[in-house]
């Protein structure tokens, strides 16, 4: 006896059964985010650590540089998500000083999606019709010249903006961060002729705050970060000291709308006291 309708009912009880996961998860996603959206307490400044492109890569049986393909798409996404919950700041680390070191294969195909992007966001009506300031934040100069070209003309084009603070870390690291603002601060001391005791006996928080990539910004209240990793490697090292921190299992490349619906929801049930 041929086998071949059983084969048929299983696969048609397959996608039945796929059909109802899929309905039951897009009412729950639908609900969270009305409850979410209800509560309105938003985080004034959202970080994201877009970890896992590549360990989703090889999850799923593609390319190493598919990963940071789908990483990059994701992004875009994730932006959308935020406009549409009105978060005024956003941070997104998208490649650190250490990942520099990676593969010069792996490395350049990053910096080529990073000029795309760029050139892509400064073209995005999204960009424009909600007013999104965008900058890029780290050491950038040793990337090519046409993705500081890019980079250039994402951020003149965005710089009158008074929406959305979008800030692209790229070339970033904390540590790197804070060297190069403790040497901006002593650079404008020592061209305005204060003596190098004065300058330590009266340096303040407030003055290397001053000096940040992120100067005019909040600190992050809220870190997001996929993959399951549980550290910050250096993420926003001097203006994490009070946020509150999530870590999400998924790879970047699979964090869904569900996955960040819970994380807000996560944040706007916890009781800041910033250490009081």
């Amino acid at each position: 006896m041929s086998r071949e309708p059983l084969k048929v009912a299983v696969r048609t009880a397959k996608k039945t059964r796929d059909a109802a996961r899929g309905a039951l998860l897009w009412g729950y996603e639908q609900r969270l985010g009305r409850a979410v959206k209800a509560h309105g307490k938003m985080p004034r400044h959202l970080g994201l650590i877009l970890d896992g492109n590549r360990r989703f890569a090889r999850a799923t049986g593609l390319q190493r540089e598919m990963g940071h393909s789908f990483g990059a798409d994701k992004a875009h996404e994730v932006l959308q998500w935020c406009l549409e919950l009105g978060i005024p700041a956003v941070t997104i680390w998208v490649l650190s000083t250490d990942n520099t070191s990676r593969d010069p294969e792996e490395l350049a195909h990053i910096l080529r999606l990073l000029e795309r992007e760029a050139r892509n966001l400064a073209t995005d009506p999204r960009i424009h019709a909600n007013r999104v300031q965008v900058r890029a934040i780290g050491q950038h100069r040793d990337f090519p010249p046409n993705v500081l070209q890019a980079l250039q003309d994402l951020e003149q084009k965005t710089a009158h903006y008074d929406g959305m603070r979008l800030n692209i870390a790229v070339g970033y690291g904390g540590r790197e961060e804070i060297v190069d603002a403790v040497r901006a601060y002593l650079q404008g001391q020592a061209a305005a002729g204060t003596p190098l005791a004065q300058v330590a006996q009266t340096l303040r928080p407030e003055d290397i705050s001053a000096h940040l990539y992120t100067a005019g910004v909040p600190d992050p209240d809220f870190i997001i970060r996929t993959s399951g990793e549980i550290r910050l490697s250096g993420f926003m090292l001097w203006q994490s000291v009070y946020s509150e921190y999530y870590f999400c299992d998924v790879y970047w490349p699979g964090f869904r709308r569900v996955d960040f619906l819970r994380a807000l929801r996560d944040f706007q049930g916890r009781d800041r006291r910033f250490g009081k």
